[in-house]
């Protein structure tokens, strides 16, 4: 009996601790099947996008296998239809765009309905009208380029010109200049926030399209970032203002109104500000609109928050657009760093009661204030409790209702969000989706009516259109994953753990290969993004495949994801946790959660851990290599800001705090300096970056080269020339970065010149 048992037991052993093989091009097909590009066809009824018009019309984009279909559904009944013949539709297309349109995957985000027949779809950036009763297409006539902000009316657009602002009215074509003494380095609404450019003026329209809210941007000392293009012959040069932490001189914004009837130029009654918003890095949003300004609904005024440089005090203030009065309500002051919300700037101004919705962590969670316009006093607390708001979406004047997004007042999961409504009393909180899972939600501010996007990692999207007084229409799209389920395909599991001190819940994901054998010993991946502004998991809706976690796992690894300390969502105190340490970046939670999750999966082989991340992963991945050289063994770092007094100001000084110099030569900065400890390096670290980044500069990870030399330490460096920011899922330089798992966690080798897409 003992010698059978020590038999099974030594079987057991080799099993477990076999001589892996070679990897093979048929392993990495496999894995590459993992991939949502290779994925998505298996999906049925899958919401691609929900769009509300603005005559109301609710469509859907929808994947359905193979082919993709728009529909427009009936907000009464929750039925759908097909939005067009999308046959004719596309040949009409074609036509007009003078190139090939598949019917099958019209290349448009959404169809936007103008009338009951003619609908606009853009088209590779260039807007198509198409009447769908005569099946005829035509570009827009009225549409405006990437470089114009389109006023609210629809007739007019606003440009640069030579750092100067001008109009264009949409009617003719005629072009009138709105302002005259911008130069260079002080120019009229310069859309630069050095780690982020664009051509499109920053402003904000009156609702009534008579006047704009915008700024003079003030670069006149402040230093310059350079790159030169990889090419034949001379490089291209590129230089453009770039502050970064401790400078003296950093962007300023001098706030002026435009009078664009007149063309008349007010300058607001105040010194020139800080070049900072409550919620992002730069003072505009993705779309170019000017953050944290609302405008009355009269267009005679509007109010702003001023945030100084080290995001520490917010200012709300009111401006008279005519005669450039400000007046100063009240400021906020946070000892770490102030935001207005988690996922968009949630303060409004409500100029019919004369009162500021306004949002705050003061209690240690995200909640929402009343306060007075007039005196800018508090009148009351409107939410409450351990849990947050996430974003206001809507406030309804009339009615005193605010729409907004919260998460953690349910229980379970904290970060699956739920739509609430509120009256700004404080009364009548209701929660308006009521399954326990996450929400997304696409909102109709006119109507009230919602489009409700509801899953979880696992469970697959439900789609329930809604109205904020509580009813539910009907279902009106529900996924369909048995395709994809019959190719094998497995969900990534939740899991729970502790944190580095035993404070906290942390919450992520694991991905393991679809053969898996519980009996077998498996190489960790560890994929971070330390945050501080979101984290590592991002959406806890359904999803055929994050990134390539799955892809690499079926290579043979077990893959944690997991949301740290440090990361939003969640309390302040969860997200201040590094504050002014960005060196800890969450890392030794991420070291404790995989030894939690060992113990209880003995599969997980803590003798043979890697980590990998992008940007600020990039950074974390390699910081983790040198903090923990004996437990991280492996790191792929790409793109990584290694020292953020080489990045964006606006990132070190709201996480970091402003640049201290001490006496004896060093800074608090050094603290979050990888070039620092990289004597420490003992592991395989991979070092890529893109030659013409514009979003980190790749001087950074060339900081960190410099002491590894000097330091005699082996390391892989991949210089990818010509790239920018976003390489991370390139396929070669995801071929290399697995290969690297591969080849120095795993211990064997990958296929050589692996091909995606063969």
């Amino acid at each position: 009996m003992l010698k059978q048992l020590y038999v099974t037991a030594l079987a057991s052993f080799i099993a477990a601790h076999a001589v892996a093989k070679d990897l093979t091009v048929e392993d990495y097909k496999r894995a590459e099947n993992q991939l949502n590009s290779k994925l998505s066809k298996y999906v049925d009824q899958q919401v691609l996008n929900a769009h509300w018009s603005k005559n109301g019309v609710l469509t859907l984009k929808m994947q359905e296998q193979a082919q993709q279909r728009f529909y427009t559904v009936d907000v009464n009944t929750g039925v759908k239809q097909l939005a067009f013949d999308h046959q004719k539709l596309a040949t009409a297309l074609a036509k007009a765009a003078e190139k090939d349109i598949a019917a099958d995957k019209i290349p448009a985000r959404y169809a936007d309905f103008i009338d009951n027949t003619n609908v606009a779809l853009s088209i590779t950036g260039t807007r198509f009208i198409c009447d769908t009763s005569a099946y005829q297409c035509a570009k827009d006539g009225n549409a405006v380029s990437k470089k114009e902000f389109l006023s609210p009316d629809g007739k007019k657009a606003v440009f640069i010109r030579e750092h100067n602002l001008w109009m264009r009215t949409l009617a003719d074509n005629k072009e009138v200049q709105l302002t005259r003494d911008g130069i260079e380095d002080f120019g009229y609404g310069t859309n630069n926030a050095g780690w982020i450019t664009s051509e499109k003026p920053v402003l904000l329209w009156s609702p009534d399209s008579s006047k704009i809210a915008t700024f003079k941007h003030d670069s006149r000392n402040v230093g310059t970032m350079s790159m030169a293009s990889t090419n034949v012959g001379h490089p291209t040069l590129h230089h453009w203002k770039y502050p970064l932490p401790g400078d003296e001189h950093i962007f300023k914004i001098t706030r002026v109104v435009v009078d664009v009837t007149n063309a008349k130029v007010t300058k607001l009654d105040m010194p020139a500000d800080d070049h900072r918003s409550t919620i992002t890095d730069h003072v505009a949003g993705w779309g170019g609109e000017f953050l944290d300004v609302y405008w009355a609904q009269d267009s005679a005024g509007f109010a702003f928050v001023s945030s100084s440089r080290d995001h520490k005090k917010a200012t709300l203030r009111l401006a008279n657009a005519n005669t450039g009065k400000v007046t100063t309500l009240f400021t906020e002051t946070e000892e770490t760093f102030f935001e207005s919300g988690v996922d968009g700037i949630s303060w409004r101004y409500l100029d019919k009661s004369d009162e500021i919705l306004w949002f705050s962590q003061r209690d240690d969670w995200g909640h929402l204030y009343l306060f007075d316009a007039k005196s800018g006093k508090l009148k009351r607390q409107i939410t409450q409790g351990e849990w947050t708001v996430r974003e206001v979406l809507h406030v309804d004047q009339a009615s005193g209702d605010i729409v907004f997004t919260g998460a953690g007042k349910e229980g379970g999961d904290p970060y699956y969000q739920y739509l609430y409504k509120v009256n700004k009393s404080g009364d009548n909180l209701t929660l308006l989706t009521p399954e326990k899972l996450h929400h997304r939600v696409v909102l109709n501010k006119e109507t009230g009516y919602f489009v409700d996007r509801m899953s979880t990692p696992q469970l697959p999207e439900v789609v329930k259109l809604r109205h904020i007084s509580g009813k539910t229409v009907g279902t009106i799209a529900e996924m369909d994953i048995s395709a994809l389920t019959a190719t094998g395909w497995k969900a990534p599991e939740n899991f729970v753990v502790k944190d580095r001190d035993g404070n906290f819940d942390l919450y992520g994901l694991v991905f393991k290969p679809h053969n898996f054998d519980a009996s077998k010993s498996y190489p960790v991946v560890n994929y971070l993004y330390p945050g501080p502004q979101v984290g590592s998991v991002r959406g806890r809706h359904f999803n055929i495949a994050r990134r390539d976690h799955q892809a690499l796992a079926e290579l043979g690894f077990v893959v944690v994801v997991l949301d740290a300390l440090g990361t939003p969502g969640r309390s302040k105190s969860f997200h201040e946790f590094y504050y002014g340490n960005m060196g800890d970046s969450g890392i030794p939670d991420q070291v404790a959660a995989i030894k939690q999750l060992a113990k209880e999966r003995p599969y997980m082989d803590l003798n043979r851990v890697g980590i990998w991340g992008h940007s600020g992963g990039g950074f974390a991945s390699t910081r983790a290599l040198l903090l923990f050289p004996d437990f991280f063994k492996v790191a792929v770092s790409q793109a990584g800001n290694h020292d953020n007094r080489n990045y964006a100001d606006e990132w070190g000084e709201k996480w970091h705090g402003m640049l201290v110099n001490n006496e004896d030569g060093t800074t608090n900065y050094d603290s979050q300096a990888n070039q620092l400890i990289a004597k420490n390096l003992k592991g395989k670290l991979l070092i890529a970056h893109g030659t013409l980044d514009t979003n980190v500069p790749h001087y950074s990870s060339l900081l960190v080269v410099d002491a590894l030399i000097a330091a005699n330490k082996d390391f892989d460096m991949l210089m990818l020339p010509n790239r920018g920011h976003g390489f991370a899922n390139e396929p070669y330089m995801m071929r290399k970065r697995w290969d690297y798992f591969v080849q120095h966690l795993m211990g064997v080798n990958p296929p050589k010149e692996f091909s995606f897409g063969e």
